[in-house]
Parts: structure tokens; C-alpha cells; sequence
């Protein structure tokens, strides 16, 4: 489980986030959604303590990020904005590396590696170097290195950003078995048709603030509209009327 209370961070006289709260449990897809700009990212980097919050905690597993960064970075598997990899190595490599990174010992890492690899359906690429990966296999090999050391929380940046449309149904089915096997999953996206498909619960960030935290039944019936991407411009827009 993962818990944010009142996360501040600015840089200069620009508020990325300001008071940022809410809760993604176990057994749930969590999403946090926003405009361009919001403190998503921001708020994310927090969360996997690439960013130091000026104010407010972050609780992984009821253990405080700022007292305890590094056990909070074992019980988290991250994709984060950037993926990262290794272009000289192989996607089994990659995977292997980190594995060693959390102490996992060789034979862990290769069942976990095999696991993941075929979990993924990433057979055909598992020993091909990464330099020349699509999107699509790029995403695949950076959520298996995140996994690698079994996190039971998840978070996951744009997961699907650039994949096509069967890697990225792919990719929802794997989230849901992540959720399946009660993991806590944490996912930012822009695609409200994959939002629908997968959130238990939405997050929505407006101006560094959280300005809606319900179930996507809730949101529609809140707003009053049929989809969530109405539901979700009425609830921006408000919200730009109040900030203006």
C-alpha cells in the first residue's frame, strides 16, 4: 500500500505540488491522472524517492520514505518517464543486473527472470541486445527489470505511451495480473479508454492539488456525464475556472 499525505514541492516560486494526499491499496489499480503540468510526475518521483518532498510523507508499506528510502525502494517496483536501459546488453541482462542491484542471488534472478520473460512474452527478444528495441519491447524489458525483486507495489509512468495496439492490450493484461495477484498498482496515463478498462479508483491532479480521488462510477455520477473523459474535462475545467 502506498500513502501520500500532504507532499509539497516547488522549484523557485513554482508550486509543483501542493498538498498532494491519497491512498493506492493492495488488490487495486490506482490511476493518477492530470493536465500537462499538474505534479504528476513530480509527485511520482516523490513517491519512488527520486525527489526529496519539502513537506509532507510518503509511506510504502507503512515504512516513511524519508526515514527508510532504501527499504521503500525494495518494496517498489518502478517504470519510470524515462526507461533507461542498457543498450549494449540484452533484455535478460537488464534484468539480471538489477536483479543483482537488490541482492537477489543468481538462481532467484534467473527464475525470476524467466518468470517475468515469459509472464511479458518476451521469448523472441530475451538474449537479442537492447540497442534497436521498439517502444513496445523497450516498456517490456524496463517493467521485467522493475520486477525482478517480486515489489509488492508497483508504479508505473505512462506504461503504454507509444506501444501499438496489441502490445498495449498486452500490457493491460499484465496489469491486471499484477493487480490479480494483489499487488498495489499505481499507473499515470492520458488515455481515458484505458483508464475505464483498468482503474479501481481514479486520482485526479489539477495545479499541483488533488481535485477528485473516487471510483470511476463515482466520478461520472459526480459530474454527471456518460464517459470518463467528460467526466474528466468537467472536473479540469472547474477547476481552472476556480484557479482563474
Amino acid at each position: 500500500m502506498i500513502e501520500v499525505s500532504n507532499l509539497h514541492k516547488s522549484f523557485g516560486k513554482v508550486k509543483a505540488v501542493d498538498g498532494v494526499s491519497f491512498a493506492a491499496r493492495d488488490g487495486e489499480i490506482t490511476g493518477l491522472l492530470g493536465p500537462n503540468g499538474a505534479g504528476k510526475t513530480t509527485t511520482l518521483r516523490m513517491l519512488y524517492t527520486l525527489m526529496t518532498p519539502d513537506q509532507g510523507t510518503v509511506r510504502v508499506d507503512g515504512i516513511d520514505a524519508a526515514s527508510d528510502p532504501l527499504a521503500v525502494r525494495r518494496r517498489l517496483g518502478v517504470l519510470p518517464d524515462a526507461r533507461g536501459l542498457y543498450k549494449r546488453l540484452t533484455a535478460r541482462e537488464n534484468i539480471a543486473y538489477f536483479g543483482r542491484l537488490q541482492g537477489l542471488d543468481e538462481s532467484t534472478i534467473r527464475a525470476r527472470s524467466d518468470a517475468a520473460i515469459q509472464a511479458l512474452e518476451m521469448e523472441d527478444i530475451a538474449d537479442r541486445r537492447t540497442e534497436g528495441f521498439s517502444q513496445g519491447q523497450r516498456v517490456k524489458t524496463a517493467i521485467a527489470r522493475a520486477l525482478v525483486h517480486d515489489p509488492k507495489n508497483v508504479i508505473l509512468d505512462e506504461p503504454t505511451n507509444g506501444l501499438d495496439v496489441m502490445a498495449t492490450r498486452a500490457m493491460r493484461t499484465f496489469m491486471h495480473r499484477l493487480k490479480d495477484e494483489g499487488r498495489c498498482v499505481l499507473f499515470s496515463s492520458h488515455i481515458m479508454q484505458e483508464v475505464a478498462a483498468l482503474c479501481d479508483r481514479i486520482v485526479v491532479i489539477a495545479h499541483g492539488r488533488v481535485v477528485a480521488d473516487e471510483s470511476p462510477a463515482q466520478l461520472l455520477a459526480q459530474t454527471g456525464k456518460a464517459s470518463l473523459e467528460d467526466a474528466f474535462v468537467e472536473i479540469i475545467g472547474s477547476e481552472e475556472g476556480l484557479a482563474a
